[in-house]
Parts: C-alpha cells; structure tokens; sequence
C-alpha cells in the first residue's frame, strides 16, 4: 500500500479522524495571530486547524496530500462558513513560496524521513514573511513510553536539539517540553509528550 493509500484509508471513515476542534497548543496561541493576514497550514489533513485559524481571520491556505481528507476539510469550512484555500500537494515537494506567509502551522506532521523534513522545514522558513510567525507541534520520544499517538519510529520525533537547530537563529523563539492529556479525535488520545515551538523570522 503506498503512503497515499494508507492516508486516504485512514481517512476514509465519516468521522474526523482527529476532531473538528483545533489543537490545543494552535488555540493558545492566539495572543500572537495578526489581525489579518495570510496563514498556510502544512499538512492540513481534515481541516481542524485550518478552518479555526480563518475563524481568527486569516486569508488560510491549507495544503495535504489526501483528497479525502481535503473533502473533509471543504465540509467542515462550509459548515463552519469560513473560506480556505484548499490544495493538494506534497508538504515534502511543494515550492514555498519566498516571503509569502504571515504565520506558518505545522502540527503533529511527523510522517517525514530526516531527508524529507529538512526539506520541508527550510520551505517553512523560507515562506514566512520577515515577522511572520512560526507555531510547531510535534511528538517527542517519550511518546513512545505513551503510545497515545504519532509515529513509532525514533527519528521521526522531535527534540529540542533538532527544533532549536533547525530555527533557534530565528526570533523570540520559545520551545516547552511537556506531558499533556490530549483528546483530539481518536487518534490523539491520552496522556502525551509533545514539544512545542513558536517563532517569528
């Protein structure tokens, strides 16, 4: 089964997969959204955080590999009635364009290689307008002590080492460690270990 398959298997069934409500840690950061602007959310999936960020006011692009999930995304937009640009695209190949973005979110996207995700957190900065703001939520390995969601492979989670390479020269950078009961669909479900990172170019 490729990977398109194995996403569009699990996001076959009616339900969200992961909710209809944002992530916990996205709606915290409120405080730090512009008033307007435009927003890309990586990765998107079924739309959960996507359609809350153009809730807040922004002009959201959202973009995900899973047509079925988009479809989602599309109904839960409609219902919500807000407005997302919705595209299908590789997160991994996908132009990120220069200086484009005021904010860029990327939450529990951790199905990269090494490789991959360099890759595509260099398109990450690169789209970020100069200010614009950075929110990441990501597994860390004690994930898998908890077994409550993410991947099962080591170099597919996150540490502090590896965000505060990949963007500790950026500004006002904050990363926290923390234990978190999550209830995010079925899929995030229980006590979990999670980073956090927020951060402006």
């Amino acid at each position: 089964m490729s990977d398109l398959e194995q996403w569009e298997a699990r996001y076959a069934p009616t339900e969200y997969v992961f909710g209809t409500e944002p992530n916990r840690f996205l709606a915290s950061c409120k405080p730090l959204l512009p008033k307007r602007g435009r927003a890309l959310a990586v990765a998107d999936g079924e739309g959960r955080n996507g359609v809350w960020l153009a809730e807040e006011g922004l002009d959201v692009h959202a973009i995900d590999f899973s047509p079925t999930a988009q479809g989602k995304a599309r109904a839960l937009a409609a219902e919500r009635r807000v407005t997302l640009t919705i595209e299908q695209a590789d997160v991994h190949a996908w132009s990120y364009p220069e200086a484009t973005y005021d904010v860029v979110v990327e939450i529990f996207t951790q199905f990269s290689t090494p490789s991959q995700r360099a890759r595509k957190w260099a398109g990450m900065r690169r789209t970020l307008k100069p200010g614009g703001l950075l929110i990441l939520e990501g597994y860390t390995p004690r994930q898998l002590h908890y077994g409550t969601g993410g991947p099962k492979a080591l170099d597919q989670l996150y540490t502090r080492a590896m965000l505060e390479e990949a963007f500790g020269d950026m500004r006002d950078v904050r990363i926290v460690e923390e234990d978190v009961e999550l209830s995010e669909g079925k899929r995030h479900q229980g006590m979990s270990a999670v980073i956090n990172l927020t951060a402006r170019k």
